[in-house]
């Protein structure tokens, strides 16, 4: 069986690029990011706040039992699927549904919190929109530092990628799951 990966961290931490980038690493990969799912919505997109909304929780959920479909899809059919997602306050429940698949990895990127704001600034776009995401960075930080020892405990390969270049960050996913 091909490898299954769930790549979730913060805002502007590198889960796109870094799964991308895993996914080349692979004959045959899909890489499903699933904040794309839930920007398909044309009218009425919940964004992440402080506190979520229903219609959000609605979304979220939407969009990750869409991902999720379509990672057993491709991994049945011997695709290596790479989804990365953001992290959430609910420790992504939804995604319990893959850990008994075989060849299923949980990556946690978790640089430190400065420098997600740091590559945050570099990004391109409105300062509107980089200043938005600049509070989630700070939301999810304070709200999720406290849980990355039950995450390690869970299973989830945390990787600090504070240093670490895109090609670097891979090697060390592919070190914790192919060896």
């Amino acid at each position: 069986m091909a490898p299954l990966y769930l790549v979730i961290g913060p805002p502007a931490v590198g889960k796109s690029t870094t799964s991308r980038a895993l996914a080349a690493r692979f004959d045959k990969s899909i890489h499903v990011p699933v904040d794309d799912l839930r920007h398909m919505v044309v009218s009425g997109l919940a964004l992440p706040a402080a506190e979520w909304s229903d219609a959000l929780t609605e979304q979220v959920a939407l969009a990750r039992d869409s991902a999720i479909a379509m990672a057993v899809r491709y991994n049945d059919a011997g695709f290596t699927v790479v989804l990365d997602d953001f992290v959430d306050f609910h420790k992504d429940e939804e995604y319990r549904a893959l850990v008994d698949r075989p060849e299923f990895h949980r990556i946690l990127l978790w640089p430190e919190k400065n420098e997600a704001h740091h590559r945050n600034l570099r990004r391109a776009g409105a300062s509107s929109v980089r200043h938005y995401i600049d509070e989630g960075i700070s939301l999810v930080y304070e709200n999720v530092t406290q849980y990355l020892g039950e995450l390690g405990q869970e299973g989830w390969i945390i990787i600090d990628n504070t240093d670490l270049s895109v090609e670097l960050t891979v090697a060390r996913i592919m070190e914790a799951t192919l060896t």
